[in-house]
């Protein structure tokens, strides 16, 4: 990470609420095309989150504690804190001084910006202003939330913009929190009625949704130069699993969560111009 940090630009996505296994299942079925061609070998790498709500565990993976492989450690970190006695920093971290990942990256001369999701985000009062506070530049709005259908398009329109009015030699690190997975996500089920609820099948027509859209993001993200990616899951989220629902519980299908890092390559053929005169890839 010492050779990445300050040469390529940084892409973090939370999944928000996405459990391991309808992850994995999905990947498995051939229903996320678009995120399987970038997982490496196509499939999630199995973790444990840092936290077993939104909140707990964004403020560990800002402060460098990104899921941790669900096999016996220790295991060496991306991205630490300069922290007396760390066992999890070694060589290949990328050690900042700062409080926080993401102050640490501004301090290396990164943009910062987030694109935020759940009520966590929202900065509607004071708590929903903690996590983007951190960052130089946030967006919210009503239509990248919990309660919108078609918030995932709406935040990858809302990362192009972004993307699109930076100065090319700016350097970025960009943080986009996915709100589609989490409760309530049955409309993202075709025939789908507010009274049946939601279940771990909506659920995985929401990634499914997700994954309709998420090139968008990854072509954003990689329009300048070579961006390193994480993508991952913050916690997961119980479905009646042992009698429990939702999350900020201590069960198996909170703590397991997907998660992949991989390199976007910057993509340098030219644009096609359709005949209305616009162009695309």
């Amino acid at each position: 990470m010492n050779e990445v940090v300050g040469r390529d630009d940084l892409l973090l996505v939370t999944l928000d609420t996405l459990r391991f296994d309808v992850a994995e299942r999905l990947a498995a079925e051939g229903r996320i095309p678009h995120l399987a061609a970038v997982l490496p070998g196509g499939r999630w790498e199995r973790r444990h989150a840092p936290g077993s709500f939104t909140y707990a565990s964004h403020q560990a993976m800002f402060a460098g504690f990104l899921p941790t492989p669900a096999a016996p450690g220790p295991h060496p970190r991306l991205f630490a804190a300069r922290f007396a006695g760390s066992e999890t920093t070694a060589g290949r971290t990328w050690v900042f001084d700062t409080p926080d990942l993401v102050s640490g990256l501004a301090a290396a001369g990164y943009h910062t910006v987030c694109v935020g999701g759940v009520g966590f985000f929202n900065k509607q009062a004071a708590l929903g202003s903690v996590l983007p506070g951190m960052f130089a530049e946030s967006h919210w709005e009503p239509g990248f939330g919990v309660a919108s259908p078609t918030s995932f398009e709406q935040q990858v329109a809302c990362a192009e913009r972004v993307v699109a009015g930076l100065p090319a030699e700016q350097r970025l690190f960009l943080f986009v929190n996915v709100s589609a997975m989490h409760q309530p996500n049955w409309f993202h089920r075709p025939g789908a009625r507010p009274e049946d609820g939601d279940s771990a099948d909506t659920h995985a027509a929401a990634l499914e949704y997700v994954d309709r859209h998420i090139g968008r993001l990854f072509d954003a993200a990689r329009s300048r130069r070579r961006c390193f990616a994480v993508v991952c899951s913050d916690h997961g989220t119980a479905y009646g699993d042992g009698g429990y629902t939702g999350h900020r519980l201590a069960h198996e299908a909170v703590w397991t969560v997907p998660y992949a890092h991989f390199f976007l390559e910057p993509d340098t053929r030219p644009a096609a111009v359709d005949g209305r005169g616009e162009s695309g890839r």
